[in-house]
């Protein structure tokens, strides 16, 4: 073995942190970001928020909706020139002075009480409102979660307004403690009713057993006697451990007579027999209850043969009580889940702007920071002092302040980033916006990133957790991208537009003779695309639609 020197020129690509922190960002959902945005305000004393607009040409978009500043509404209110005639209060200052002449919202409010309290109907007045509270319309998938804003004019209080409470939303927990504060029981059975209602999961099922429930009340007990401590357990006797499983049995018996029906099942088969019993007695309900008895898996491929014979029934009475069936609810505890929880905060916001479309990013996820003046400004007038610890510290605060600049520049960067391939996606699919996602054409992100001079791994972070609104919903920015499908006519046809297609031959089939997966692939063919069978199946799976034998009616 010799030893040598030798001398090697490589070159070798290093990430700043500057750019580590852009790419990090630019993966980041709106959640994630605003979590990295709240995170950076408290460790990070050099950025502050403001509530001033922030520039629009900083984030690629026009300033032809720039606010006019007050400034220059004095300036342009001074003009004599501009001045209108004195002709009497406008139409919009009358409905100003109509507001202010009208009743307090408490007046208002009790007149409508008490006009409830005698039996009369309420004032058609009442309709309008008295101007304290802003009615929003809301097209949501409920009615009445409806945003209620109250007026500038309350009273200042801190009490929550009958529209607030009635929009704010009751868990399924809350509901229920509701109803067993009705019920007439001593501390030890209110207390087992309380566990098991605390024990229930998000769609209302008890996915413990009882024993388990007992055995998890034994050790919270043990652990509170301690004052907290963990050590050895004491021994619990088997008659104590069985009365209180005997107590959990009972109230899980006034857990399941609670609304709604159905609440408090070990499974699937037992939510449904307890709704079955809610209802009045006929041959159906009680077709359905001896359905309900036997394995799901032969009501869900719908194995009508197998299960008259099973229960004893005539064909026609066992579809009547799988169709009773089909119209129960499979998760109580549904009605009662936060929907704004799972509600999708679009980045980018497309409308239609005469003949095009304009796209435009969602003011109300961009973040507004800025520097803080008084810091920055002290930093510049005080350099430090002569000694070492003074310099590492103004070097420490000089490093914090440059992280703060980064990161500005960076939130910029990346929103700069979104708009412009949201631009380029909807010039792309300029079809979809206009007629649906049946005129989807193919698209793959090297043609976004050829287009934009980016690298495709940069697209990719783009089109990851953001989304954009469309006249036609909210989408995130990968379902713009498919693969494709070659067509008799030499061109091609979206994947997209193919899944779509599937999903309209299957709504319009016949209930008793659905498509198979052939049949839905010789009408595609017969509509010039040529897609495969094995295709054909996972377009359909990945719209989660079942198999031709299971759609059957």
């Amino acid at each position: 073995m010799k030893q040598g020197l030798s001398l090697r020129v490589s070159q070798h690509l290093a990430l700043t942190p500057q750019l580590q922190q852009s790419i990090r960002l630019l993966q980041l959902s709106t959640l994630e970001m605003a979590q990295e945005v709240e995170q950076m305000l408290d460790e990070n004393p050099f950025l502050e928020r403001t509530e001033e607009t922030a520039e629009r040409e900083a984030f690629g978009l026009d300033q032809t909706d720039t606010p006019v500043s007050a400034g220059e509404q004095i300036v342009e209110a001074s003009q004599p020139g501009d001045m209108p005639a004195a002709t009497g209060p406008t139409e919009p200052e009358r409905a100003s002075l109509d507001r202010e002449s009208a009743p307090s919202g408490d007046t208002a409010q009790g007149d409508e009480v008490e006009s409830r309290i005698d039996g009369a109907a309420p004032l058609e007045e009442s309709w309008e409102g008295d101007g304290s509270v802003e009615i929003a319309p809301d097209d949501g998938e409920w009615g009445g979660e409806a945003p209620a804003r109250n007026s500038g004019a309350s009273d200042g209080d801190e009490t929550a307004s009958a529209a607030d409470l009635a929009r704010a939303n009751v868990s399924l927990q809350d509901h229920l403690h509701d109803q067993a504060r009705c019920l007439r029981l001593n501390e030890e059975d209110r207390a087992a009713l309380y566990f098991l209602i605390e024990s229930l999961s998000d769609d209302g099922y008890l996915e413990e057993s009882i024993s388990d429930l007992a055995g998890a009340w034994l050790r919270m007990s043990v652990i509170d006697g301690a004052g907290g401590a963990t050590g050895t357990e004491a021994p619990v006797s088997l008659e104590d451990r069985e009365a209180l499983e005997q107590r959990l049995t009972t109230a899980l018996h006034w857990l399941q007579n609670m609304e709604p029906a159905g609440v408090g099942a070990r499974d699937l088969g037992e939510c449904l027999r307890l709704q079955i019993l809610e209802l009045r007695n006929t041959p159906e309900a009680r077709a359905a209850l001896a359905i309900c008895n036997q394995p799901l898996e032969l009501i869900a491929k719908r194995d009508v043969k197998r299960l008259c014979s099973l229960c004893g029934l005539d064909e026609e009475t066992v579809r009547a009580g799988m169709a009773l069936i089909a119209r129960l609810e499979p998760k109580p505890g549904r009605q009662f889940v936060d929907l704004e929880r799972n509600l999708v905060v679009p980045d980018v916001i497309v409308t239609r702007a005469g003949r095009g479309f304009k796209v435009i990013l969602n003011p109300e996820v961009m973040p507004r920071l800025r520097v803080h003046d008084v810091y920055a400004n002290a930093m510049r007038q005080n350099r430090g002092g002569r000694d070492s610890g003074g310099e590492a510290g103004h070097a420490a605060m000089q490093q914090r302040l440059q992280e703060a600049r980064w990161f500005i520049k960076n939130i910029q960067q990346r929103f700069d980033t979104i708009l412009r391939v949201s631009s380029a996606i909807v010039e792309r699919q300029r079809n979809f916006f206009m007629h649906g996602e049946l005129a989807m054409r193919p698209l793959v992100l090297r043609e976004i990133a050829d287009e934009l001079g980016l690298h495709e791994s940069t697209i990719s972070r783009v089109t990851t957790a953001k989304y954009m609104a469309t006249p036609f919903g909210t989408f995130e920015l990968k379902y713009f991208f498919g693969s494709s499908l070659g067509t008799e006519t030499g061109g091609n046809a979206s994947s997209t537009a193919v899944r779509a297609l599937l999903k309209q031959f299957i709504a319009s089939e016949t209930p008793a003779k659905p498509l198979s997966d052939n049949q839905l692939s010789d009408l595609l063919r017969e509509q010039g695309i040529e897609c495969a069978r094995r295709t054909v199946a996972k377009y359909r799976e990945a719209l989660r639609i079942a198999p031709a034998n299971l759609r059957k009616r």
